[in-house]
């Protein structure tokens, strides 16, 4: 793994609550629509088996989506993700709910985002991560940017930053 920024890891130490972005971030971004107008999407493996990794170690996870999608509900069901919010038009006020719901403060929280509509996440979080090719928006507002880009195991690099972090 990366060497990383001891400030970054106490940022991800602090971390009990990690919120995703779909489009952009566990997928590339792209838009697969058949003739028959159903969508697909394509997920990496390597960020499923970090999720399933950092939800071990008892760090809690959520999507947070501006588009709503089949595919989404049932790769967040594989890999034991309760908390799915999908069509949300406002991402802020969708989090803020997250947060009251679980009990968790933003200084327990991080986001990984790759555009404008993701920086009010972004902004909230103790962790804010953009993806390698986030747009500039999101970019400016993380704490920290992968390596990776979004939907080529981007997640993953989050996910062993905040394992690394907690020690396991």
């Amino acid at each position: 793994m990366t060497q990383h920024d001891p400030a970054l890891l106490e940022r991800a130490r602090r971390v009990r609550l990690l919120v995703l972005d779909v489009d952009g971030v566990l997928t590339d971004g792209r838009l697969h629509i058949t003739a028959h107008g159903e969508e697909t999407k394509v997920f990496h493996v390597r960020d499923g088996s970090g999720i399933v990794a950092v939800q071990r170690a008892g760090i809690a996870v959520a999507i947070i989506s501006g588009r709503d999608s089949p595919a989404v509900a049932r790769r967040a069901a594989e890999l034991g993700i309760r908390h799915v919010r999908q069509g949300i038009a406002d991402k802020r006020a969708a989090l803020d709910e997250l947060l009251h719901e679980l009990q968790v403060a933003a200084d327990a929280l991080a986001c990984v985002g790759d555009d404008t509509p993701d920086v009010p996440m972004l902004e909230r979080a103790v962790l804010a991560v953009a993806v390698a090719d986030a747009h500039a928006t999101a970019r400016a507002a993380a704490h920290w940017t992968t390596p990776a880009a979004g939907g080529h195991g981007a997640v993953r690099e989050v996910c062993d930053l905040l394992l690394t972090a907690h020690g396991t």
